[in-house]
């Protein structure tokens, strides 16, 4: 758990969050007209602190009408801010924003407390939470990458690693070089490390191509309850709870639809607004298990204040990563925590979910409306896949390369001149190979 540091060395738990807001000004749209109000951005700040089990002594709104270069926030914030750091105890304090390493160097002198900005504290949270070895090497690629530009200060922890045979620079090289130099080695050998994750990955997911089963994954916003609706659908017992960023690692479970068909059900990490560009493309090997997915799902946990804004945010990481068509065309919609709705609200989306096939409502928690979800899942695979036979002559290499690389082959039979195949394919797939007349 991270802890600030005190001016006089101790450290303390104790934290102060603070969200900077710009005050409303002609020609700039705050974030309340922009869609996400103020308040709830504020929660989910809170949210993450406690999420590492901070003790979140105070939050702030900071109303700023144009950031300081040197610090951020205006001079009577500052002072403010001051007085309930030193009243309250604070020994960290948590800036909900992007903070320069000198405006965070400048807060620091300030307050004499320890300050971070929300890439910070994320990259704390997903510290502290990596389980898996490719987890592990992500957080810290991530964490390095963010900290390479912030050597404003001395890393104590590298100056412990170097040794004394004068290997790491001549004489003339500087702290600031040395320990510069140092992270961009290790950023080096831990992209060569994750590659090799990458190609496992991919290894792993070519052998699931040779069984029969669809891959479903499960998307959506940060403590959306998808890793409680994977453990009811699954009947497993995935770390699950009421914070952000419970789940990390992604993980796999068999789900078994009620046409006896056998799916693959996939959770990953969820997803949050301002997530830093480097975090995402750290931890894209991660979500590749989405892009590989035959279907997949969005969470949505109905019951926030910030539910429509969540689910733009979802929707646009899907298309950075280029799911544009899954999310323009075959996305499966979850509501969920319909459990804390009030009776109007809830018939009202009930009228709403009859509109939309492709929109379930539920409560993971308690298990309504989850037979919908799997019905629909059923539904779906029946009608994208299905198994065909193909007589495909033996020196077609090119198309018997494309059937392996986008179906999931059942059978082989070679003779002198055709190999014949029952492979599972998708109705897309069938229309390629039937203008080719390759299907009986």
């Amino acid at each position: 758990m991270p802890t600030g540091s005190r001016a006089d060395g101790t450290s303390t738990g104790r934290a102060l969050i603070v969200h900077p807001a710009l005050k409303l000004v002609p020609g700039r749209q705050p974030a309340e007209i922009a869609g996400r109000s103020i308040d709830a951005r504020l929660e989910e700040a809170i949210g993450l602190a406690r999420a590492i089990h901070l003790d979140v002594v105070g939050a702030e709104i900071a109303r700023i009408t144009r950031p300081r270069p040197s610090c951020l926030l205006g001079r009577g914030t500052l002072e403010n801010l001051g007085a309930v750091i030193s009243g309250n105890g604070v020994g960290l304090v948590v800036v909900d924003g992007v903070l320069s390493p000198v405006q965070q160097r400048n807060l620091e002198r300030c307050w004499q407390t320890k300050v971070i900005d929300r890439t910070g504290l994320i990259l704390e949270i997903f510290g502290a939470r990596a389980r898996t070895h490719e987890g592990r090497l992500q957080v810290e690629l991530a964490a390095l990458s963010y900290q390479r530009s912030r050597l404003v200060r001395s890393w104590t922890h590298l100056e412990r690693q170097r040794g004394g045979f004068g290997f790491l620079g001549g004489p003339g090289e500087s702290q600031l070089e040395i320990d510069r130099r140092l992270i961009g080695e290790r950023i080096a050998r831990l992209k060569r490390e994750l590659d090799g994750v990458k190609r496992t990955r991919g290894l792993h997911r070519q052998a699931r191509r040779r069984v029969p089963y669809p891959v479903v994954a499960l998307v959506g916003y940060t403590n959306a309850g998808k890793s409680t609706l994977f453990n009811r659908l699954t009947q497993s017992s995935v770390a699950a709870g009421d914070m952000l960023f419970a789940t990390l690692d992604p993980t796999m479970r068999r789900l078994v639809l009620p046409s006896g068909r056998t799916a693959i059900l996939s959770d990953t990490v969820g997803f949050i607004s301002d997530l830093p560009t480097h975090l995402v493309a750290a931890f894209r090997a991660t979500l590749e298990e989405v892009t590989e997915a035959d279907i997949v799902v969005h969470v949505r946990d109905i019951n926030h204040p910030d539910s429509e804004p969540q689910r733009r945010d979802v929707l646009s990481v899907l298309v950075d990563l280029g799911l544009g068509d899954a999310v323009e065309d075959g996305l499966i919609e979850v509501v969920n925590k319909i459990d804390l709705l009030d009776p109007a609200t809830r018939a009202s989306l009930d009228n709403h979910m009859l509109r939309n096939s492709q929109s379930v409502a539920l409560s993971a928690i308690t298990g309504v409306g989850c037979e919908g979800l799997l019905a629909l899942l059923d539904r779906r695979l029946e009608n994208e896949i299905r198994a065909v036979r193909l007589d495909i002559p033996l020196a077609d290499g090119k198309t018997l390369a494309w059937v392996y690389r986008r179906g999931q082959v059942l059978g082989r039979r070679d003779d002198n001149e055709a190999a014949h195949l029952s492979v599972r394919l998708s109705e897309a797939d069938i229309a390629r190979l039937r203008h080719q007349q390759r299907l009986h």
